[in-house]
């Protein structure tokens, strides 16, 4: 299968993991949705409806702590299972090939028309493209504030790259201690009645509670490589738990008990972020409620992923045609939306239509773009190395799959 990022095999006898396929679509299928709500509501993006109303503003903060979080984990598990299958210098090489061709195309021609419309809503230049184009590809920065050229969305496959390049040396390092029997341990440690789900709701988030009074503090996220050291501890953190769960059995048995717990758990502190986020300015002062919030909202990302897991184990563990279009067709579509929803947004955005006759005129071009461009994508030997498919077409089966990353 096809996705770069994040495809594998669940097992040792090399059986795919649907589960995960499965969570991989919905999230990534969710981001482009939270997108299209971008274009709506009050925080500043690329471009902005003439309709724009907060209404739906607490419903996305909820999303927020846990999207890309739950990606990387799940890559986490994909990289665990193609590094044994290859060996750190062929992982190294594949990551390479299959990631980079992505990040400098996405930049350089996909995103290239979200900054143009950026830079025609803020009135920094006019409609001519070309003029644009030229000061963003070969002038950095360019003659406006905006940094260029730029992957706006595409931070997510430029960082997955830069973890895999970082961690390809230390491989066997990484599979030594995913091994150790201290991990194996604490796997039969989480699966113990009682004690088990306390210890797999509490545990994991320790660290993270450390980063959020440490360097989120002074590194809030911007998604510049460089600089962006919080959203690099978090993200890369996540992705090494992925990493160690991918083949201790006693984790994902872990993950089954844990369900009911993190079910609860997620349904309380959602509610209270929910009412938190939707009367912030009555509790803005109390910090208290404030600093209650910001626990919460750690436990709540942990206990979601954690829930999503142990539901998609119970109901996600099978295979139909929709799974084998989605696991490829997804990526391109992540690719993809973001541009389709800047420019078709703002074409219509003039147009003085009603908000939900444009809310889903939006849908329906992000969802139509999308899959008439992978359809194009996939049949171009050209661009599926650089829309995230494999150089040759891997042929469907409806059997379960060894992972080709």
């Amino acid at each position: 299968m096809s996705h770069p990022a994040a495809t594998l095999s669940g097992t040792a006898t090399s059986t795919r993991r649907y589960d995960l396929d499965w969570l991989r679509i919905i999230v990534f299928g969710l981001l482009i949705f939270y997108h299209i709500g971008m274009f709506f509501n009050t925080e500043g993006w690329h471009a902005k409806s003439t309709h724009m109303n907060d209404a739906m503003e607490p419903l996305m903060w909820l999303s927020s702590p846990w999207r890309l979080p739950l990606l990387f984990f799940i890559s986490g598990v994909a990289i665990r299972f193609l590094s044994d299958k290859l060996g750190a210098a062929r992982f190294a090489r594949d990551r390479f090939w299959r990631l980079f061709p992505v990040i400098l195309f996405g930049m350089y021609v996909i995103v290239a028309p979200q900054t143009w419309v950026q830079l025609q809503e803020s009135g920094d230049i006019g409609p001519d493209f070309w003029t644009f184009y030229q000061g963003y590809a070969f002038v950095w920065d360019g003659p406006w504030s905006v940094e260029t050229p730029t992957w706006n969305h595409l931070w997510y496959v430029a960082y997955l790259f830069v973890y895999c390049m970082l961690l390809a040396p230390v491989i066997p390092a990484l599979r030594a201690i995913a091994d150790s029997k201290a991990l194996k341990a604490i796997g039969g440690l989480f699966e113990r009645q009682v004690i088990g789900p306390i210890l797999m709701i509490v545990l994991p988030i320790l660290p993270f509670v450390l980063l959020r009074f440490t360097l989120v503090e002074h590194f809030p996220t911007t998604h510049n490589l460089t600089w962006d050291w919080a959203n690099h501890a978090n993200s890369l953190l996540i992705l090494l738990y992925g990493y160690v769960f991918a083949k201790n059995q006693a984790l994902w048995r872990a993950v089954d008990r844990v369900l009911p717990w993190a079910g609860v758990l997620t349904v309380t502190s959602f509610i209270f972020l929910y009412v938190s986020y939707s009367t912030w300015p009555a509790i803005e002062n109390n910090m208290a409620l404030v600093w209650t919030a910001r626990f919460d909202r750690i436990f709540f990302a942990w206990a979601i992923i954690l829930t999503l897991l142990g539901l998609a184990r119970r109901f996600g563990n099978h295979d139909n045609a929709a799974r084998r279009y989605l696991t490829e067709a997804i990526f391109p579509y992540y690719i993809l939306h973001q541009t389709i929803i800047v420019v078709g947004g703002f074409w219509i955005g003039s147009m003085g239509f009603h908000v939900w006759t444009e809310f889903w005129i939006l849908v329906a071009m992000t969802v139509t773009g999308c899959g008439l461009g992978y359809e194009l994508i996939k049949r171009v030997p050209l661009l599926r190395p650089v829309m995230g498919l494999k150089w040759v077409a891997t042929p469907r089966s409806g059997r379960a799959v060894s992972s080709t990353v």
